[in-house]
């Protein structure tokens, strides 16, 4: 598992409009989990947290999981 992961399920998520429709659904990390695994991508939720570094953007998220992260 590996913060690179989270960044380029994020890049991807720029690029697919069904993702980010998707994506922009998901109140909860744990969702935002499971839909980057439905993607093909593997990180594990306490990586979306600080110390580590907002790979999404607050454009990208529902409200609930912005404040969260």
């Amino acid at each position: 598992m590996s913060i690179s992961q989270i960044v380029s399920f994020s890049e991807k998520a720029k690029t697919d409009s069904e993702l980010q429709d998707k994506l922009k659904a998901c109140e909860r990390a744990k969702e935002l989990v499971a839909l980057s695994k439905e993607y093909g991508f593997a990180f594990a939720e306490e990586e979306l947290y600080p110390p580590n570094e907002p790979a999404f953007t607050p454009e990208q998220l529902h409200p609930k999981l912005v404040k969260a992260l």
